[in-house]
C-alpha cells in the first residue's frame, strides 16, 4: 500500500471524515461516481461497526497495485472485543444492535477483496480492496 492515511474513529463525525477521504482517494484513480458511492458506503459501515462495537480504532486508507490493476485497500482496525462467531456475523440479517445485520456481508458484497480476522478480547480487522474497472 502507498501512502497511507490513517483516520482515528471514535465519534459519528470521523465516519464522515473517513468518507470525505475516501471519496478523494477514489478520484485519484478515477473511480465511477457509483463506485465511489460504493467505496464510501463500505467505509461508513466498517467506521460505524468501530465506534458501535469498539468505542474507537482507526481506519487506514491507500492506494494498492497488482500486476495490471490499481485500486484502493482500506483497513479497519479496532482493539474492542472482537467478534465471537465470525461465520454467523457474516449472514445478512444478523445483528447483534438493532440494525438490518447487512453491514459486514453488504461490504463483503460491494467490495472486490474482502477479508476479516477477529479474535475475541484482542479486536477486529477489516481488509477490503476495489479495483479500478478498464
Amino acid at each position: 500500500m502507498s501512502e497511507e492515511t490513517r483516520i482515528l474513529i471514535r465519534s459519528e463525525y470521523d465516519i464522515v471524515t473517513a468518507r470525505q477521504q475516501v471519496r478523494e482517494l477514489c478520484m485519484t484513480l478515477h473511480f465511477s461516481s457509483g463506485e465511489q458511492t460504493l467505496v464510501a458506503t463500505c467505509v461508513s459501515e466498517l467506521a460505524r461497526n468501530i465506534v458501535e462495537y469498539a468505542g474507537s480504532g482507526e481506519i487506514i486508507t491507500g492506494l494498492t497495485r497488482n500486476t495490471d490493476e490499481e485500486g484502493i485497500v482500506i483497513i479497519a482496525e479496532d482493539k474492542g472485543p472482537g467478534i465471537p462467531n465470525i461465520e454467523l456475523a457474516m449472514k445478512d440479517g444478523y445483528s447483534t444492535s438493532k440494525g438490518l445485520g447487512l453491514g459486514l456481508p453488504g461490504s463483503k458484497r460491494i467490495m472486490d477483496e474482502f477479508a476479516i480476522v477477529s479474535k475475541t478480547g484482542k479486536g477486529t480487522t477489516v481488509t477490503v480492496k476495489k479495483w479500478k474497472k478498464p
